[in-house]
């Protein structure tokens, strides 16, 4: 497959591996606390790094609106960033955001002419060429621009599956006008249809029979065409009265399809105005929660964000957004029942993006709301970007604690999120996976409160993580300060020990 090079494209595909992890400080709770749902405040790059741990192949649904290298200046962004500094940008980024995507998710990237063309050749290299799922176009003006030779009308979203295999869309919900179009001129008790034809292209011998209407009139297939399917199944939708021969009963077939029975429409890959709204309509819906001098320059309408959300996800499924600007994605996230993770790295995480969901937990009634029956509720996290947890000599930071250490530890091991074991008493048992029991010993967790206290393992200390898992037969990987067992020993049990901190992956 062919790559795209640019200057300095080495450095930048070492870039995540050299970011250091960090940690997520709490800064309060608004609303529910028992929501699942997060605001970060901080350097983006830094701010994925620090949620492996914890979101790695859980998140359902990633939608970005990165910088679109215009060379404008905007009042919230620095979107003026040559060509080769861009990519070298997006480039880790995406890296990330893929550990960070579930098997079956996909990621969504609003973009513009400018760096579309070079951003699908770098997705192609991160995602793999074969998951590109389509190129939406969103047709964000309503009316040429005056001052251009030919007027811009749409924006890019590029759209990539984590794996094509076990990626799917859901259906597009018909609006009020396609439901109009299913009328009843049968009265049939099921209620209102629309018919589609009862033809295909193409030529099958066994769907090339002869069909007589209920007043007597025979059809063979019109030419270059043959009936929609078998004989059988002919006779079964005739049987049901799932077919329509015309008010008089002479025409040729056609499907009834009922609106009752209607689960959606496919989506294609345009998107006008009407259906996801427009540049002017986002600019309204910030300018209406903000106010005109403090909104957000370039934001996207409720409407858009929706659709991506609506195709991709169901509710309680993880939406995350790295780019989260004024807060669309976050606000339309939560108002559609989905849990989501927005991280903005300047001041307008908080004049923006806190107060905006602030007011939709209140039940704000802009953008969406009416459309999804929002009445408000609900809560989420604010986190800013703490201290490393590894020093510049790769030591531990001391004022690391158990948990986030062990996060590390079993999201290096594993590359899967943590989840601690539900235990009565401090465990230093991370879990099993793939028939290895992983194990810390850190900061005293079986006991011992001095420094170095319970970190060694010893005879005495391999006995005690054994009668936690009495039935475990398998491997062991155990993390700890020094071990005082024989390689000897250590081989019969299956034992494969590490050294903290010299070797955990610190970055």
């Amino acid at each position: 497959m062919p790559l795209l090079d640019w200057l300095n494209k080495k450095q930048a595909v070492k870039t995540a591996d050299k970011v250091p992890y960090r940690l997520l400080n709490a800064e309060g709770i608004y609303g529910d606390s028992s929501a699942d749902n997060w605001l970060i405040q901080g350097d983006n790059l830094e701010a994925l790094k620090a949620l492996l741990p914890f979101y790695a192949g859980r998140v359902k649904c990633i939608y970005i609106d990165p910088p679109y290298n215009t060379k404008s200046a905007f009042e919230h962004y620095d979107d003026n960033l040559e060509h080769s500094q861009w990519l070298s940008m997006i480039y880790p980024r995406l890296e990330l955001l893929r550990e960070l995507l579930a098997e079956d998710g996909s990621i969504w990237v609003s973009i513009d002419d400018n760096e579309a063309h070079y951003l699908k050749v770098v997705m192609d290299e991160v995602f793999g060429r074969g998951n590109f799922v389509t190129n939406v176009l969103w047709q964000k003006r309503t009316s040429p621009d005056a001052r251009l030779f030919i007027g811009d009308a749409h924006d890019h979203v590029l759209l990539y599956a984590k794996s094509r295999e076990k990626f799917s869309l859901n259906r597009i919900a018909l609006s009020a006008e396609q439901a109009a179009q299913f009328k009843n001129p049968d009265n049939d008790e099921r209620g209102p249809w629309s018919s589609t034809d009862f033809t295909a292209q193409g030529w099958r011998p066994n769907q090339m029979y002869t069909i007589a209407t209920p007043a007597g009139i025979e059809y063979e297939p019109p030419p270059g065409r043959c009936w929609a399917n078998v004989e059988s199944e002919f006779n079964r939708l005739l049987q049901e009265d799932r077919l329509w021969f015309g008010k008089d009963r002479n025409s040729r077939p056609r499907v009834k399809n009922f609106l009752s029975e209607h689960d959606g429409v496919r989506a294609w890959s345009w998107w006008s105005n009407a259906e996801v709204g427009h540049n002017q309509e986002a600019k309204k819906e910030i300018n209406d929660l903000f106010g005109a001098e403090s909104a957000f320059d370039t934001p996207k309408p409720e409407r858009l964000i929706s659709r991506v959300v609506s195709l991709a996800t169901n509710p309680g499924d993880v939406v995350l957004d790295s780019f989260l600007g004024s807060g669309t994605t976050a606000a339309v996230a939560h108002k559609m029942g989905r849990r989501y993770i927005g991280i903005e790295m300047g001041e307008h995480a908080k004049t923006h993006c806190l107060p905006r969901l602030e007011k939709v937990i209140a039940g704000e009634q802009g953008g969406i709301s009416s459309a999804v029956g929002w009445q408000g509720g609900g809560g989420f996290r604010l986190y800013t970007l703490g201290q490393p947890v590894f020093l510049a000599d790769g030591g531990i930071n001391p004022e690391i604690r158990f948990n986030t250490l062990a996060a590390w530890v079993w999201y290096q091991e594993t590359r899967s999120p943590w989840v601690p074991l539900k235990s009565v008493s401090p465990t230093p048992l991370l879990g099993i996976h793939e028939g290895t029991a992983y194990v810390l010993l850190y900061n005293g967790i079986l006991g011992d409160r001095r420094p170095q206290g319970g970190n060694v393992l010893t005879a005495a200390v391999l006995a005690a993580l054994k009668a936690l898992l009495p039935d475990h037969d398998g491997r062991w990987a155990i993390f700890g300060e020094s071990v005082r067992l024989s390689p000897q020993r250590l081989a019969a049990e299956g034992i494969r020990f590490k050294q903290i901190p010299y070797e955990i992956k610190a970055r």
